[in-house]
């Protein structure tokens, strides 16, 4: 299982998270490209480190709009949306040729990769704006969602996550953000819980019963005030329980 986080999301001086400990934790990263958070200099950093670390590359991108942090959705056309994923990503891939980095794969950001969950339009336009990229991008996909069919309707390497420190509805979408029970803040909590969904392979949900969920990758969001001591947890039990997490992409 692989475990990985959302990165490089800060902007100029201002640090978002602790990226440096969380790359000595993680077997991926997903690096903002510029749209939600980031910019050259904190991508390249951020990518240099990863690089260092052996840590898989992936490509982060989301709404242009940083004052929202990429959690609003913006009215956009799916056309738009291709060519706004494109751009990021591409940009990312670009300061990666010079950090020495490789990118793998993409995963959409916040209210961007929300709305792919169920809108068969929208996960679509970022399936081809993957596929029409470089490098034989992948795509890392919430688990159950429009994105991931998506993915795999287009051809594309399509791998699917789970996530540590959010709570699920019993459709399978997360708990939006802005109910008071959206985020996990404990991390033996949200162990116990992951120990639980891989020994059973049903992830329990917010008002109803345990739902069935395939994944790949377990993610823990990297500017949470948690998350060092969250991933370091997952990591020790995790390999305790003989399963180190390890990257589901080379």
């Amino acid at each position: 299982m692989d475990l990985n986080s959302d990165l490089g999301e800060g902007f100029g001086p201002w640090a978002m998270g602790n990226d440096a400990a969380m790359l000595g934790l993680v077997t991926s990263a997903n690096i903002a490209c510029g749209g939600h958070a980031s910019d050259p200099d904190t991508m390249f950093t951020t990518l240099r480190l990863a690089t260092e670390r052996g840590v898989t590359i992936g490509a982060h991108p989301g709404y242009a709009d940083r004052l929202g942090f990429g959690r609003r959705v913006i009215p956009m056309e799916p056309d738009e949306i291709a060519r706004m994923v494109a751009a990021q990503v591409g940009a990312l891939q670009g300061v990666a040729a010079l950090a020495g980095a490789r990118v793998a794969y993409v995963k959409a950001h916040g209210a961007l990769a929300n709305l792919a969950a169920d809108r068969r339009e929208v996960a679509d336009a970022i399936a081809a704006a993957v596929r029409a990229l470089p490098g034989n991008l992948a795509i890392l996909a919430i688990s159950g969602t429009e994105l991931e069919a998506a993915g795999r309707a287009a051809g594309l390497p399509t791998y699917s996550e789970i996530f540590a420190d959010r709570a699920y509805l019993p459709n399978g979408r997360l708990v939006p953000r802005a109910r008071p029970d959206a985020m996990i803040h404990g991390a033996e909590q949200a162990v116990d819980r992951l120990i639980r969904f891989l020994e059973t392979g049903l992830m329990p949900v917010v008002g109803g019963d345990p739902i069935p969920l395939a994944a790949q990758s377990i993610c823990v969001h990297g500017d949470s005030p948690e998350a060092v001591a969250m991933a370091t947890e997952i990591r020790a039990r995790l390999t305790a329980a003989g399963l180190p997490p390890t990257p589901f992409l080379k």
